[in-house]
């Protein structure tokens, strides 16, 4: 990353930075070989959630090693400006868990351990980890900055009763059918599509596969970005205006970026969901598996020349070592645990994601119908944010756009070509 382009962060890494040296290791003798300070993102419906899921594995650990581990569980809307402070300041955790998305972002900044054949060989080895899970954990050519620990795509969610009350007899395959379909389930208390619109993260996913069906990239071969492309104002214009011309979203859900929609959707204000693994999060709001479907992402029924056949980033969660960790080893073994075959199908399994290793993915937990839709888009039908450096700028910049064009349509003012091309542009400037 550019120093240019790590100054766009320059801002929200101070703001978060106090955070960060409240809640890491710094420069303290007490993160000795016997302590570990931990950063886990928050992958089920709360964060107390997280931790209670967590807590037991951490014991575990404790018990096999003598090590404590003292986690932390972040918000994914102020994730990455921590992870960054961290890196900038050379004060925070040990281990962290990263988007997969951001691995060479932060890999650029030179803060993170490289895990190097040596590195591999001390959390399991290379060979037991799924090839497509590693490529995202790291810059083409350079050694991963990271370990996969849980993989994931997106899936499309569905409420069968609110379906079959509308006369609905099967979920939609084409972003034509979701209007359709979500004008008619758009009734009463209830929308027909919940969305996380205040998430840049969250945009910025469904940024780069609105543009894939639509022919877009978001940087050229160079690794210049291409922001303002008609294909990509396009693949912006039709998800905003699932709230602003379609009016099958809540203009509530432009300020969501906490999981709100998923807890709309579980407790039946929504009908439809995108989401990555979102079984054990609805499990945890007391909905039944079976109450809702799971079905691929829908794709355009006309896809203009160029459209490709992409319907979710290949989605996962890494696990990291800062260099500025003062028990090395210790990380190394916490991820190793982390990744055992034994841990990877617990957590998987409670998370309904799926396991980064070969050795976990037979387990019976992994064959159930959200799984199995997971698998076959992460086998078929989905592709790779690109691992550049600029890619965590990309997913704050037109994220953010995103999430000013949501609110922007929640408050009624109208949303064109010419204002979200207005936003991108902008956004592309701010690269340059």
């Amino acid at each position: 990353m550019s120093r240019r382009h790590l100054g766009i962060f320059t801002a929200a890494v101070l703001a978060a930075a106090s955070l960060t040296a409240c809640g890491g290791s710094g420069d303290d003798s007490a993160a000795s070989a016997k302590t570990l300070t931990y950063w886990a993102s928050n992958q089920g419906a709360s964060l107390e959630a997280d931790k209670t899921i967590l807590q037991p594995e951490l014991d575990k650990f404790e018990k096999q090693t003598g090590i404590k581990v003292t986690v932390e569980v972040v918000p994914w809307s102020d994730l990455l400006n921590r992870l960054l402070a961290a890196a900038t300041s050379g004060k925070g955790p040990d281990v962290v868990n990263i988007g997969n998305t951001w691995s060479a972002s932060l890999q650029a900044t030179g803060a993170l351990v490289e895990f190097d054949d040596a590195a591999l060989t001390a959390v399991g080895g290379k060979d037991r980890i799924v090839p497509a899970a590693l490529a995202a954990a790291g810059a083409p050519g350079k050694p991963p900055a990271a370990v996969p620990l849980y993989s994931m795509a997106y899936s499309l969610y569905y409420n069968k009763k609110l379906f079959a009350d509308a006369g609905i007899t099967a979920p939609p395959t084409t972003w034509e059918q979701v209007v359709e379909y979500g004008k008619k389930l758009s009734t009463g208390g209830t929308w027909g599509l919940a969305i996380e619109g205040a998430n840049p993260s969250e945009n910025a996913h469904h940024a780069f596969t609105f543009s894939q069906q639509y022919g877009g990239e978001w940087f050229d071969s160079a690794g210049k970005p291409t922001f303002d492309t008609p294909q990509n104002v396009s693949a912006i214009k039709r998800y905003i205006d699932f709230m602003a011309a379609d009016k099958i979203t809540n203009p509530s859900n432009a300020e969501y970026a906490q999981n709100q929609s998923v807890s709309d959707f579980a407790n039946g204000k929504a009908a439809m969901l995108l989401w990555q693994s979102a079984g054990s999060n609805l499990k945890t709001q007391n909905m039944p598996a079976d109450a809702y479907g799971v079905a691929p992402v829908p794709f355009l029924a006309n896809p203009p020349a160029g459209g490709k056949k992409v319907n979710s980033m290949v989605a996962g969660i890494n696990m990291a070592v800062f260099k500025h960790t003062k028990n090395r080893d210790g990380a190394l073994s916490f991820v190793k645990f982390m990744t055992s075959d034994e841990e990877q199908t617990i957590l998987n399994r409670t998370y309904g994601s799926l396991p980064a290793v070969k050795t976990a993915a037979s387990d019976p937990a992994f064959t159930a119908t959200e799984q199995k839709t997971i698998q076959e888009t992460l086998v078929t039908t989905a592709a790779p944010l690109p691992q550049v450096p600029e890619e965590s700028t990309f997913e704050t910049l037109v994220g953010t756009a995103m999430k000013e064009l949501f609110a922007d349509a929640a408050s009624g003012k109208p949303v064109t070509e010419e204002s979200v091309k207005a936003k991108l542009t902008d956004a592309q400037q701010k690269m340059r």
